[in-house]
């Protein structure tokens, strides 16, 4: 009845490819689709158009969510009340805080709680003993809302056999639900070294497995987590690679491994940042690859379990508030990806320790997500579409050919060992770096569209941790996968310019009339405001050359940018240049291509901004 009322597409004539093709080429005056296809940091194509001839959706070629080998996921029934485990990560050095923090957020929907713990409490709740763990979970009913670690400083052995403790004074052991998240091959790859020698640390994990077996059979024993090498800067394909490459070696590693049962017992970590549609395309991937993995142990296929965690690398520290934008856009790929666990960091967890309203933000974007958007009520959402799953099949692909490559080098571990995984991670960040440098990679709120007197997001009061004991000595040592901030080298000029007696600024030297300079002055303005400089623009229109020059002289300014429209270039620019430097311009930029006598240098889309901001900044004095 209602396609007799609202015939919509039936109204108009079916159109071919050829023809949209046309409408394209015709729209992009010639340039071809080419022009518009974007290229991933792995090489990969992502096209404007994608059709049922680049994936076979009609034929359900990766079967049906809840069936072997759970390439759609390990449900077909997402749980009414709980589709995904809303994690949440706690981080405070003091114990007793972070009970209070535990409590409270349990109490408004979290529904599991990961504990960062470091003795030194410096990165990590300080928790030195069973007592200060004990305080950490007071009044947590680890029957009901999982208990998880995660481990910043070493394979988690010391803070497993602490849990364990805590687990056997509970009530009933059989119900608690706790991930001990062991991972000896993370920690080398996250902190570039082991306290043992690899057999040692592997015979040390295959009795905590046995102990934990025996004891607490139900609980995730293994992690395996690739997330540094995203946060170090790498790519999708070196991620997936990684985790693959360290779940077969760690399996490989353990003596007289039963791989089937430990295969139940593993969770899967990765990052996800803002670019949804990759991340989506991520998850799916790791689906595949874990599934054919256990296809050549010749383990019978068990559900892959993921827990996803937006991307520490994204957040900035400048417009901070931005990244609730951020980690909204990363859940959305966790929720329509089929995560089983979804972390959501605080938006002002690069500011410092996050307080209750960072807190506050990340539960509620997940509660959000998941009961007002309703994204848990149908299994595999993204399941058929086209883009999704052949970008998936592309990832998965070259993802296995970076897991071939780490296998011909040993294995993940000696790989690591040797820095060659490592130098293929630092290719692809430099070449990011590169990109961010010239806005290709836009970063909102720092090198676009900055906030030069922006509200600063709240943090929490800085705490200093007590005396601990010193760490061990490294028995195995590699080059550490350091994590990075995408917009670090801008902020790091906006702490500078922030730190100047004078606020920085430029004069915007502008030619003709509003009509012809207002788009170039605007991106000036957007351009010198990355680096923390403000644009002085003068009270009135110059109407000549002299009047420009005693604006800027009006304005105390030190240097200055012209900007025109390309047809006044040719006739005022060079006169303009002179009469700025005359005036005591030190630099003169031009918003355009344009080169004439007096043009020092010039700004354009594409141009190396953070080259042109420390420039900038060294003209006007100012040392980081």
């Amino acid at each position: 009845m209602a396609d007799d009322i609202l015939p919509l597409s039936n109204a108009f004539a079916d159109a071919t490819e050829a023809e949209w093709l046309a409408a394209v080429d015709k729209a992009l005056k010639g340039k071809g689709i080419d022009s518009i296809t974007r290229h991933t940091a792995d090489g990969l194509d992502v096209r404007p158009l994608y059709r049922e001839s680049d994936f076979p959706s009609a034929i359900d070629p990766l079967g049906t969510p809840g069936v072997a080998p759970y390439l759609r996921g390990p449900t077909a029934a997402p749980d009414a009340y709980l589709p995904w485990d809303i994690r949440q990560a706690f981080t405070h050095p003091d114990p007793a805080t972070t009970n209070a923090e535990i409590l409270r957020d349990l109490e408004r929907g979290v529904s599991s709680v990961e504990l960062t713990l470091d003795p030194t409490g410096t990165e990590g709740v300080q928790v030195t003993d069973l007592a200060t763990l004990t305080t950490v979970l007071e009044g947590v009913n680890a029957a009901i809302a999982p208990v998880a670690l995660d481990h910043t400083r070493d394979a988690g052995f010391d803070a497993a056999e602490l849990l364990t403790a805590w687990a056997q004074a509970q009530d009933d052991t059989s119900a608690l639900k706790l991930d001990f998240n062991l991972d000896p091959l993370g920690a080398l790859a996250r902190t570039g070294g082991l306290d043992a020698s690899l057999e040692e640390t592997f015979q040390r994990l295959a009795h905590t497995l046995a102990t934990l077996s025996a004891h607490l059979p139900g609980t995730g024993h293994l992690r395996i987590d690739a997330r540094m090498v995203h946060e170090a800067g790498g790519s999708d394909a070196q991620e997936l690679g990684a985790l693959i490459a360290s779940a077969v070696d760690t399996l490989r590693r353990v003596p007289d491994a039963d791989l089937a049962a430990l295969a139940r017992h593993i969770t899967f970590s990765l990052a996800l940042d803002a670019n949804y549609g990759l991340g989506v395309a991520k998850l799916r991937a790791a689906r595949r690859l874990w599934a054919r993995c256990l296809e050549l142990l010749e383990v019978s296929p068990v559900p892959m379990r993921i827990q996803a965690t937006t991307s520490a690398r994204m957040l900035t520290r400048y417009d901070a508030w931005t990244n609730m934008l951020r980690c909204t856009t990363a859940a959305f790929a966790g929720a329509i990806g089929g995560a089983d666990i979804v972390t959501v960091r605080p938006f002002n967890a690069a500011l410092g320790i996050p307080e209750e309203l960072g807190r506050r933000i990340a539960r509620n974007t997940q509660i959000i997500a998941m009961e007002e958007s309703q994204l848990g009520r149908v299994a595999d959402p993204a399941g058929g579409a086209w883009f999704t799953e052949s970008f998936a099949e592309d990832l998965a692909n070259t993802a296995w050919a970076e897991f071939q490559q780490i296998e011909k080098e040993g294995g993940f571990a000696n790989s690591l060992l040797a820095g060659a995984f490592q130098a293929r991670v630092a290719t692809i960040c430099d070449a990011r770096a590169k990109d961010i440098a010239k806005r290709k990679v836009p970063i909102t709120g720092v090198s676009e569209f900055p906030l030069l007197e922006e509200i600063a997001a709240p943090v929490a009061d800085p705490v200093t941790p007590k005396p601990a004991p010193a760490a061990p000595g490294m028995a195995e040592t590699c080059t550490p996968l350091l994590p990075i901030h995408l917009a670090a080298p801008f902020e790091a000029l906006r702490d500078t310019a922030a730190a100047a007696k004078k606020a920085p600024a430029i004069f915007l030297a502008t030619l003709g009339p509003v009509a012809e300079h207002s788009g170039r002055a605007d991106f000036a303005r957007n351009l010198f405001a990355a680096g923390g400089l403000a644009a002085k623009e003068p009270p009135v229109i110059p109407k000549s050359v002299p009047e420009l020059a005693a604006a800027f002289k009006a304005s105390g300014c030190q240097i200055a940018v012209l900007c025109g429209s390309d047809t006044r270039y040719p006739d005022e620019a060079e006169a303009a240049a002179a009469a700025l430097k005359a005036a005591g311009a030190g630099h003169v930029w031009l918003a355009g291509k344009f080169a004439a006598t007096g043009i020092d240098s010039n700004i354009f889309m594409g141009c190396d901004v953070l080259h042109t901001l420390t420039l900038a900044q060294a003209e006007l004095g100012l040392s980081q």
